[in-house]
């Protein structure tokens, strides 16, 4: 494999990611890495990028720089052969980089620490406020420009690493900009989220700075900061980066990557998700390489949503690889090239549209950034529970709904977050007014819309209630907050629940449909989000799908024969693509760290909708022609067994 051009990170589909984040332990950098060891990867896996070390978290440069701070060892410059070789072979050559955390920073200069809430100088955090960026950060990516020609930077320890900063100059700057006089110091103080949001706009200012300043020193550099304008920085794209990334859980990989790839894949920017090659223990030293099945179940949900996918490897102490490592890193960039066609770039179709509320979730958030804690946890335990009913879902923020775009999701769902702004909650109602489909979950979104869904609480919430959900003649428990409600006059009792496990009581209501305009608005009175993440139960899966087709009746395609199926309907210029990706097996199993086989699934019944006798029906990979079944308002396909992911493209 020989290119004559590096492509541009907009252009790439598949990439290798390596690092080692240098430390005192590391004397003999560059002793084993050699052309061949490069020439190695680029030969088996036939990558578009190749990423590989150069600061991590801890702050010692794995190559011998002159501007940062070096690692203790070099026996040779192994950066410099990483670039001699990915040249050579035109693979562009990306670099990671730790940005706010920086240990040997902090450590030499603690005046360009965070200072934390005690006030003390931050032991690994830079200050997004201070001189780290101007001193440090830009200087050496300038250094790694003019020395390695490297093509661009993946900054590592960025947004999720941004911490709130008591430094006295910033204190100075809050009161002076805000004219607010109080130091909140814990989330119960008074302008405790004006401090944090200063903070994130702090962050914004800090990101723009140095890309702005990249930018103007070498146009065509390529940056991305880790994480930002994703799941964890829910917002706009408010910086000129230039590609969107992020390495998405290393166990429970795949319901991560269901997640992270619907949180970037609507930012209208060139995006890719890292896969972790390994699993285990998040810090332990027995993590185990995955199996080459493991690893393409979590790339199909990437590529399936028009993204790019790249793993991740362990660089040693001396910055080599583990050389048997690339055969599962080449049986993967197989199976991901054989799909780029009719998978990279590819576009969704608006079906349900889930909302990642970034208002609502920055009210709720105690750090800056990133949802490690308990704020989404409703939110992917809705998409799962829709994805696992087979419906196509996109995650939608305001500014993806706002100024009309509602009107093209025939179904918009909100889980339970328990703020919306007042104009885009008025937004919402005009567009069930005109004819939209809106389902709220839980007891506190459903009083927002109490009027108009048509309800009266009959008590208090209750917290933590165990109710059990019947669907047809079976109950599930559910235990979480649930408000007893008494319908108005026009209000339709959709699900009903129980007390006790039995059906001999008077039942309770458990959702309603109520009629708004010309459009229907579906509730459901009990956090069944955060319920499903913590204890999936099939009832409730069945009783949410329920109400997702009383409202949503004819999706493009329904899939019947097995619930392990992810459905996601695309379009690439003149074809429709219907991605089914089985998603069956331990994957979501603490105890199961590496696994080596996935069931097949199957039969299916694939309906597709809005399709009438089109020009060829092909199934991808095989790129075999497959038989339809004309129906009234669509064709059927049957398909005998779905292995890991498959591609119906339809050409109309």
């Amino acid at each position: 494999m020989t290119r004559t051009k590096r492509l541009r990170r907009s252009e790439s589909f598949l990439g290798i990611h390596f690092d080692f984040h240098a430390s005192d332990d590391c004397h003999e950098i560059g002793r084993r890495t050699t052309p061949d060891m490069i020439e190695h990867i680029i030969k088996m896996v036939e990558p578009d990028y190749v990423q590989c070390d150069c600061k991590g978290h801890r702050g010692l440069s794995s190559y011998p720089t002159k501007v940062g701070n070096p690692a203790p060892g070099f026996v040779g410059d192994g950066l410099k052969i990483w670039r001699e070789v990915t040249a050579k072979y035109g693979v562009a050559l990306y670099v990671h980089y730790s940005g706010v955390w920086d240990t040997e920073a902090v450590t030499r200069n603690p005046q360009w620490a965070r200072v934390d809430e005690a006030g003390q100088p931050d032991q690994r955090l830079t200050s997004t406020f201070g001189p780290y960026v101007d001193r440090l950060l830009i200087p050496q990516i300038k250094e790694l420009i003019d020395s390695y020609d490297i093509d661009g930077v993946w900054i590592d320890g960025e947004c999720w690493a941004a911490a709130r900063d008591y430094r006295g100059d910033v204190l100075a700057r809050f009161h002076h900009e805000t004219g607010i006089q109080d130091v909140p110091r814990s989330p119960g103080d008074p302008f405790y989220r004006e401090f944090t949001e200063y903070h994130r706009e702090g962050f914004r200012n800090y990101l723009r700075h140095y890309v702005e300043a990249l930018h103007t020193y070498r146009s065509d550099f390529q940056i991305a900061s880790n994480w930002a304008f994703s799941s964890h920085m829910p917002e706009p794209v408010t910086v000129d980066v230039d590609y969107l990334s992020g390495d998405y859980s290393l166990q429970n990989s795949v319901n991560s990557a269901r997640f992270e790839a619907r949180c970037i894949a609507s930012q209208d920017k060139p995006w890719d998700l890292m896969a972790w090659a390994f699993s285990g223990p998040q810090q332990g030293p027995d993590r185990s390489t995955k199996s080459v099945v493991q690893l393409q179940q979590e790339a199909s949900i990437v590529l399936a949503m028009g993204g790019g996918f790249q793993a991740y490897f362990n660089q040693k102490r001396d910055g080599s690889i583990s050389r048997w490592q690339m055969q599962l890193m080449q049986q993967v960039g197989q199976y991901c090239r054989v799909r780029q066609p009719y998978c990279h770039k590819a576009v969704m179709v608006p079906q349900v549209g889930l909302l990642y509320s970034t208002a609502a979730y920055y009210r709720k958030s105690n750090r800056l950034f990133s949802p490690w804690n308990d704020e989404v946890v409703p939110l992917r335990g809705i998409l799962q529970a829709l994805l696992d009913s087979q419906e196509s879902v996109q995650i939608v923020m305001e500014h993806h709904l706002q100024h009309g775009r509602m009107a093209e999701y025939p179904l918009i769902v909100i889980p339970e977050w328990g703020y919306l702004d007042g104009p885009f909650r008025a937004e919402l109602l005009r567009y069930v007014a005109d004819g939209g489909k809106l389902l709220v979950i839980g007891p506190t979104t459903a009083s927002l819309f109490q009027s108009e869904i048509g309800f009266q609480p009959s008590e208090p919430v209750l917290p933590d209630t165990v109710r059990w959900i019947r669907h047809g003649n079976w109950l599930a428990a559910v235990k979480s907050p649930f408000q007893p409600v008494i319908l108005a006059e026009g209000a339709e009792a959709f699900a009903q629940c129980y007390k006790e496990n039995d059906i001999v009581e008077e039942p309770e209501v458990f959702a309603s449909v109520t009629s708004w305009g010309k459009g229907e608005i579906g509730a459901v009175y009990s956090n069944i989000g955060e319920a499903y993440f913590r204890g999936a139960t099939s009832v409730v899966r069945d009783v949410l799908r329920g109400l997702v087709r009383r409202l949503f009746p004819d999706p493009i395609v329904e899939v019947k024969g097995s619930h392990f199926v992810d459905v996601v309907v695309a379009t690439l210029p003149e074809k429709m693509v219907v991605h089914l990706v089985n998603t069956a097996g331990p994957h979501a199993n603490p105890d199961v760290y590496v696994y080596d086989e996935i069931p097949p699934v199957g039969p299916l019944e694939v309906s597709i909708r809005g399709v009438a006798g089109p020009k060829s029906v092909v199934v991808e990979p095989e790129h075999r022609v497959i038989p339809y079944e004309n129906m009234p308002d669509g064709i059927r396909i049957r398909l005998p067994e779905l292995q890991i992911h498959t591609a119906i493209l339809i050409e109309n």
